[in-house]
């Protein structure tokens, strides 16, 4: 996407950590810029530091498929269509799977998985109708994930889960939506400077059964660690650049890249040397008619220049 100025963006945990960061930079843009969130003192927080800048806030659970209807209609009436929609919401439970509940998995399910899909069949459609309308020029999403969408170690089992869902749905629309001149990008940051070690806060009352005390010691830790977070600002800036270039992976953080690597070469290492099987070269021969489909749809993503 080159042209930001004048546009409409969408924010989802759009009042602290990463999605304020987005929001400042997408003001910087020339934006119009609904920041969504659950916690409306929050809102009211950001939008104080915003003065006479476009902005409004909209207090939002992203689980509620109503609630997005609700606060899209809302927000369009005010500031027109939106063409940008950054689903950023997310919370967190520091712990195994085998130690959660399910109250446990319908709490994270429903805001880091089920939140970015209701922002997506809630905006998506109508950008799309607008783009084959002419009523539009293009548009861009992006999903926050985590480097948590590669890196799954034992804990944050529940966590991993939602950001590996939210990497392949991210994948998987970019392809989708790139005859529709609609970029799609996945933000996978590490560190921040955020409250999500505090998401227990916002817990809905009716996940809580079964949910394990809170480890207020625990959380004060992580409370130091997060201080040492990466900047909302500079996160910001980064996914303003990376949508400038229609780049399908943001990778804020420079931190994993060797990491990353020697996970991808272990992974490739787990392959075997099997002999051939019954039916083996006709199966080939079927993938590579999905293969090259897939390669000049990956050609055709790096070679964009909406």
């Amino acid at each position: 996407m080159k042209d930001f100025s004048g546009r409409t963006a969408f924010v989802t945990g759009g009042a602290n950590g990463v999605g304020i960061g987005i929001v400042r930079n997408l003001l910087n843009q020339g934006c119009k810029v609904a920041i969504a969130d659950i916690r409306q003192d929050s809102i009211d927080q950001a939008l104080a530091t915003l003065d006479n800048r476009e902005v409004m806030g909209v207090q939002l659970d992203v689980a509620s498929r109503d609630g997005f209807k609700a606060a899209a209609d809302e927000v369009e009436a005010k500031f027109g269509p939106v063409s940008i929609l950054c689903n950023n919401a997310g919370v967190n439970l520091f712990q195994t799977i085998e130690d959660s509940t399910y109250d446990d998995w319908d709490w994270l399910m429903g805001v880091n998985l089920g939140g970015v899909i209701n922002g997506v069949m809630t905006f998506v459609p109508r950008m799309v109708e607008r783009v084959k309308a002419g009523q539009q020029v293009g548009g861009h999403v992006v999903n926050t994930a985590s480097m948590a969408a590669f890196l799954a170690a034992g804990t944050p089992g529940i966590y991993n889960t939602t950001k590996f869902a939210v990497r392949g749905l991210s994948e998987s629309l970019h392809y989708s939506l790139l005859q529709y001149g609609i970029g799609v990008s996945v933000l996978c940051p590490g560190l921040v400077k955020s409250y999500i070690y505090a998401s227990d806060d916002i817990r809905p009352d009716d996940l809580k059964a079964g949910a394990r005390p809170v480890n207020h010691e625990a959380v004060e830790r992580l409370a130091g660690v997060h201080e040492f977070g990466m900047e909302p600002d500079v996160i910001g800036a980064r996914v303003i650049e990376a949508m400038q270039a229609n780049r399908l992976h943001i990778f804020s953080h420079p931190d994993h890249k060797d990491e990353l690597r020697g996970i991808f070469a272990e992974i490739i290492d787990e392959y075997q040397d099997y002999p051939k099987d019954p039916g083996f070269d006709q199966r080939v021969g079927f993938e590579k008619m999905r293969h090259d489909n897939f390669a000049e749809a990956r050609k055709k993503s790096r070679e964009a220049k909406f």
